[in-house]
């Protein structure tokens, strides 16, 4: 059986981590990973030509032919 706990306070989680262990549990803490670095370069490039004028201007109805 699994149990997860989800937004445990830092002050709190070495209290529960001594209490798994005298129980004999095991504790896996995954560490959330940051986003792609290549994606996020990718996305600040695109905002960044758009800053400098290297976009389209689009209506909605061109927007909704191109999604046709």
């Amino acid at each position: 059986m699994e149990l997860i706990l989800k937004n445990v306070k830092k002050k709190d989680f070495p209290v529960l981590k001594s209490l798994a262990k005298s129980l004999g549990f095991e504790i896996v803490q995954e560490v959330e990973k940051p986003y792609n670095p290549a994606f996020v370069k990718e996305i600040l490039e695109a905002e960044k030509s758009i800053r400098d004028g290297k976009g389209i201007r689009m209506t909605m109805e061109e927007l909704k032919k191109l999604c046709k």
